[in-house]
């Protein structure tokens, strides 16, 4: 019982930092998604409305399209880093393979990277008329590549970018899962006569489950809530092609100042991110509650 009670004791700072930092923000957002809000209008005061603003959500065209536009970009992103990562967690862990340490630090180098400075970077290396990528593209294949102008391309741009970014993420995640795998149910597969693909799927993709789990959670919120990389590389264009739910909100909260807009955005945009991850869980692991 004592024992029960120092452990509380230790625990209380941490409980109370993500209370404040947790739950007092998200009461907020949910405080002010049912007023009308915004500092730029005739009258800025708070005024009360409702569920009007979610229910302006249903037939808000522009916020529908981002968020569909979002949830096709996370299922590329997700599903190419996913499967780059584990290629590349095999290599890196190949004892054949050459300089391993140095690709390795190489590889791991675009974590480090800020979100802004990366879009940054991407946006000088993409941009017409400047970066080598367009003149390169022009120059070997007679690609006319432009992110102003056509959405196709700067659709395409902003899911490389965040392979650029991430994908080490992941790599590093699943190498950590792969060396701590024990040998003996790979051994008795091989003894079994499972080939590779068998031993892969059979065998690794279940002792894996956790690690692919975790870093799918963490890649998929991420990729919900792109702003600053996205801002920074086309600022949502061209025709709105990249403008993702994140930088809509980001949108409609700071330069247009929409308050109750926003928050309502903010919570549904929360609610998919919530019935996406818990659709996943119960797709990767077979169950509906919690851990067994």
């Amino acid at each position: 019982m004592r024992q029960s009670n120092i452990g509380w004791l230790f625990l209380t700072p941490a409980t109370l930092i993500l209370f404040v930092v947790g739950f007092v923000p998200f009461i907020y957002i949910l405080y002010v998604g049912f007023f009308d809000w915004n500092t730029n209008a005739v009258d800025p005061t708070l005024r009360w409305a409702g569920l009007q603003n979610y229910r302006s959500l249903v037939f808000d065209t522009t916020f529908l399209n981002s968020l569909a536009r979002t949830l096709v970009f996370a299922f590329f992103v997700v599903v190419s880093e996913l499967l780059l990562g584990y290629v590349l967690a095999r290599a890196l862990m190949a004892d054949r393979l050459w300089g391993r340490q140095f690709f390795r630090t190489i590889h791991t180098l675009p974590i480090v990277v800020a979100p802004i400075a990366v879009g940054a970077t991407w946006r000088l290396l993409c941009v017409p008329g400047f970066g080598i990528v367009p003149y390169y593209l022009k120059l070997w294949f007679g690609i006319d590549y432009n992110i102003s102008t056509n959405a196709y391309h700067a659709f395409v741009t902003a899911i490389i970018m965040d392979l650029w970014h991430w994908t080490p993420f992941v790599t590093l995640s699943l190498m950590a899962g792969l060396t701590a795998l024990p040998k003996e149910p790979l051994e008795q597969a091989q003894i079994d006569g499972g080939n590779k693909l068998q031993i892969f799927w059979y065998v690794i993709v279940p002792m894996l489950k956790p690690v692919l789990l975790t870093t799918v959670f963490i890649r998929l919120m991420d990729a919900l809530r792109s702003v600053d990389e996205i801002w920074m590389l086309t600022k949502g264009g061209p025709a709105e092609s990249t403008r993702f739910i994140g930088l809509h909100i980001w949108i409609n909260v700071f330069p247009k100042t929409d308050y109750g807009y926003g928050a309502a955005m903010s919570l549904l945009t929360l609610y998919v991110t919530i019935v996406l991850s818990w659709l996943l869980f119960v797709a990767m692991t077979g169950r509906k509650g919690g851990a067994q």
